[in-house]
């Protein structure tokens, strides 16, 4: 097997293929974002996917209410407390997209080689002749030729499902289209995407600010997922405005990828954001089939080397219905693993598919088993020379933890942080084994009350490869050189030996700050 390739340079043991699968405390490294929904919002089938490896709940603004949303959440948090597995919030904006609004809810039928006209006027009823679209400059946005897809919950690529129209001509503010395949649309929502054609709307909606400034702000959100993010100039102007809110100021941006314009702008957005979601459903639409491949390989090396968590989207896309994924799709996964990927993020898979805790537990499962032969070394390699010299003082410690502790073998790596920025550059180079991020609390003061950060720190970790957090009692400063860091390292160490990563006679690294330098040590557990 060629030596550059993310594989072990040895070939794999067919014995190892043959071997059942162990389990262990923490399902995988890398991470899975469930999106919660219809089938997902009780707190008993919450608490079976935060077991199952869900570590990222997404909540999707672009249908239900707030109320309903926060029904969901109430539930998350009782979940949250009754598992004792920490989650963290994003919530996903609507951005400028294009919908078609079916208030009847009955199924259309459009039929091959027939004509449907998208229309502004919502005040028509949708039908196999007419469908009503939430934007009135479609008609000045589109030529003949042009290429529109309709179908629910973007595009699951099943013809039957989704219907592939053709611009034949425009007339006033209507679209008259050619009608390309035979397919069924069911629900009270479609999304409609105009393929590789710039639409005039505000990346950042008034109806997302509003939802963002009363749900987000009250729920505290860790995660801002950026719909349709199409230059860096939209990163910027959704920090503006976070940065206004409150505690908002502390949430991250994940611009989201999804068509042509964000794609020729990639790295100016990655500069930006805090981190990416390949949105394969609409890029694979906005690209050709044979180029998707490409831009994930390309978008997760420049992530990685970025050390920003990138997450990919629509790989189980038949779990939505079955129990089981297909080769394909389990082969995605694990693909996505040994590209680079933090996190895996499940859509229609667990927000109305049937079977959410399952499709967690199945995922998690591939990428375990991808993480055992993604090729570390070439890895770490890759990313020293990327980073090059000379390093600064914070990047020359995480890479060296690494370094050591892939040496000595250790069980993990445990990291002392405040603002979780040291945690993440070990994360960076993806150490084999896990990184338990000891998040301590800073307090601080606008001198009407005191409060303590950290949790913002430690959940925002949840959507890293390889990084699970703990929080600190805020009684230990992080730079102390007294014994007060003794007795953290004590309950870091107890919690690595109760879920079952540390064992005794096994060796620990430890990053941590005494006084103003930061110190790597090597431990060696007794009894």
């Amino acid at each position: 097997m060629h030596s550059n390739h993310l594989l072990l340079e040895e070939p794999i043991r067919m014995a190892s293929i043959l071997e059942p699968s162990k389990s262990s405390f923490f399902p995988a490294m890398t991470k899975i974002v469930g999106t919660l929904g219809p089938k997902s919002r009780s707190v008993e089938v919450i608490s079976g996917c935060l077991k199952a490896g869900m570590s990222v709940a997404r909540f999707d603004f672009s249908w239900g209410n707030p109320e309903y949303h926060q029904g969901t959440l109430e539930n998350l948090k009782a979940a949250v407390k009754t598992t004792k597995k920490l989650c963290a919030v994003m919530l996903d904006t609507v951005g400028p997209e294009l919908q078609v609004v079916n208030k009847s809810g009955n199924p259309i039928s459009l039929q091959a080689d027939g004509f449907v006209i998208l229309t502004p006027d919502q005040e028509q009823e949708a039908s196999s002749k007419v469908l009503p679209i939430n934007f009135d400059g479609l008609s000045k946005a589109v030529k003949h030729g042009d290429t529109i897809f309709v179908g629910q919950y973007l595009f699951t690529g099943s013809e039957t499902t989704s219907v592939w129209l053709e611009v034949s001509e425009v007339k006033g503010n209507d679209v008259v289209c050619v009608i390309k395949n035979s397919a069924t649309l069911a629900g009270s929502l479609f999304t409609l995407h105009a393929s590789q054609i710039r639409i005039e709307l505000p990346t950042l909606s008034d109806k997302d600010k509003e939802v963002i400034s009363t749900w987000g702000v009250q729920n505290k959100i860790d995660f801002l997922s950026l719909s349709y993010t199409r230059h860096a100039e939209d990163v910027r102007n959704a920090r503006e405005y976070l940065s206004k809110l409150g505690d908002l100021y502390q949430t991250q941006i994940f611009a989201k990828i999804e068509n042509i314009e964000g794609l020729t702008h990639f790295d100016e957005i990655l500069q930006e954001a805090d981190g990416i979601i390949l949105s394969r459903g609409n890029l694979g639409i906005d690209l050709p089939p044979e180029k998707v491949f490409l831009f994930q390989k390309a978008a997760l090396y420049k992530c990685n080397m970025a050390g920003k968590p990138a997450v990919v989207t629509r790989v189980v896309d038949s779990m939505t219905d079955n129990l089981r994924p297909t080769r394909a799709e389990a082969t995605d996964v694990a693909n996505a693993v040994l590209d680079g990927s933090d996190a895996i993020l499940l859509g229609a898979e667990t927000l109305r598919g049937l079977y959410p805790i399952e499709t967690i537990s199945i995922v998690g499962k591939i990428c375990a088993e991808a993480e055992k032969v993604f090729n570390q070394d070439l890895y770490f390699k890759k990313t020293v020379k990327y980073v090059g010299e000379p390093m600064t003082h914070l990047e020359s410690i995480a890479s060296s933890a690494v370094r050591a502790a892939i040496k000595v073998k250790s069980s993990v790596i445990i990291c002392f942080t405040s603002s979780g920025r040291a945690a993440r550059l070990i994360a960076k180079y993806r150490p084999t084994m896990p990184v338990l991020s000891v998040v301590i609390p800073r307090l601080k003061t606008n001198q009407l009350k005191w409060s303590f950060s950290g949790a913002f720190e430690a959940r925002q970790s949840l959507i890293v490869r390889g990084l699970f957090p703990m929080l600190a009692d805020p009684r230990h400063p992080a730079e102390s050189t007294s014994a007060t860091n003794e007795s953290i390292l004590k309950v870091a160490l107890d919690h690595g030996k109760a879920s079952g990563v540390i064992k005794s006679h096994d060796r620990v690294v430890i990053c941590q700050k005494v006084g103003d330098a930061s110190v790597v040590k090597i431990i060696e557990l007794e009894d």
